[in-house]
C-alpha cells in the first residue's frame, strides 16, 4: 500500500505544485512497507519515491506506514494525525502546513 501510494503521488505531481510548493518531504515510516520515502517538490518537475531524498529535506514526517495510507487516502486528518501523536514532524512547520493542502 505504501509503495502504490507514492506512485499516486508521483503522478499527481505537476510543475504547479512544485512552483508553489518549493520544499522536499521524507517519510519515515515504521511497519509494513515502511523505511525511508520522499517526495521532492522543489527541484525540476519534482519526484516520489523509497529511499533518502536527493539533497537535504526541509520537512521530516515520522510516523506508521498504515497510518501514512490512511493519511493519503482521506481516512485520516494531517492535523488530528499531528495532535494525536501519530505524525511527528521535524523541520518547516509553514512547509508541512503546504503538503496538507495538496493532500
Amino acid at each position: 500500500p505504501v509503495a502504490e501510494t507514492f506512485r499516486v503521488i508521483q503522478g499527481a505531481i505537476s510543475e504547479d505544485y512544485v512552483r508553489t510548493t518549493q520544499g522536499v518531504f521524507q517519510f519515515e515510516l515504521s511497519g509494513d512497507g515502511g523505511g525511508t520515502w520522499y517526495i521532492d517538490l522543489k527541484n525540476k518537475g519534482g519526484n516520489a519515491g523509497f529511499g533518502k531524498p536527493p539533497g537535504t529535506a526541509d520537512v521530516v514526517m515520522s510516523m506508521s506506514s498504515a497510518d501514512f495510507v490512511k493519511m493519503f487516502t482521506g481516512k485520516l486528518k494531517p492535523t488530528l494525525a499531528f495532535m494525536s501523536g501519530k505524525l511527528k514532524i521535524k523541520g518547516n512547520m509553514a512547509l508541512a502546513i503546504k503538503l496538507e493542502k495538496m493532500l
